[in-house]
């Protein structure tokens, strides 16, 4: 399924494909694309070249690790994400390796990274669904996550399956036109509010 975003100003195709679908289809993702994800990630932006985010990654395939990562994210989207081919818990570390300092654009660079997984998996066919809705404390617990560093989101990541073939909610949110707010409402010129 494709849903191309109405967009106000042309951008790239890829960009208008990208969605985030809650229903997966049941198809493995080849470990070659997943390679590939993960290195659109690694070239991303950060801030001093600091490359704040680290990725856990569990597959379908691998029933007890897919089951313990899966056991991270919220019941609301365990419902669902169940069904994808992979999950990964994106983390990043909060201080500077550098000079131990905070480093307060380790989500924005966390972000970015997983910005370049997304546009490379739609790229490349896949659908991923970001996630804030993630148990934190129990990833720590499970991964051993150090100190000074967050498990922040949760990624499906896999192919958009049928709509019709999904329970009624999955297929309400799936087939639901995509929206956005209006440039004018988010981009400001001279003051906060002020369109440009």
């Amino acid at each position: 399924m494709i849903k191309n975003a109405k967009t106000e100003h042309p951008v790239q195709d890829f960009v208008a494909k990208r969605w985030s679908p809650y229903g997966f289809a049941d198809r493995e993702v080849a470990e070659a694309d997943l390679r590939a994800l993960f290195e659109a990630a690694r070239w991303a932006a950060s801030s001093f070249n600091e490359q704040p985010w680290s990725y856990i990654l569990a597959t379908s395939a691998q029933e007890a690790e897919f089951a313990r990562l899966l056991s991270c994210l919220v019941e609301a989207n365990q419902s669902w994400a169940k069904a994808a081919p992979v999950l990964a818990l994106g983390v990043a570390t909060l201080n500077f390796k550098r000079n131990d300092k905070p480093n307060r654009v380790a989500l924005h660079d966390l972000g970015l990274a997983s910005g370049n997984l997304v546009a490379e998996a739609t790229a490349r066919g896949l659908s991923v669904h970001q996630m804030g809705g993630i148990l934190p404390d129990r990833a720590r617990e499970i991964y051993a996550i150090p100190e000074g560093s967050e498990a922040v989101t949760a990624i499906a990541i896999g192919y958009a399956g049928d709509p019709e073939a999904f329970p009624e909610e999955t297929r309400k949110r799936d087939v639901a036109p995509r929206e956005r707010k209006p440039q004018r409402d988010f981009v400001f010129s001279d003051s906060w509010g002020n369109a440009f």
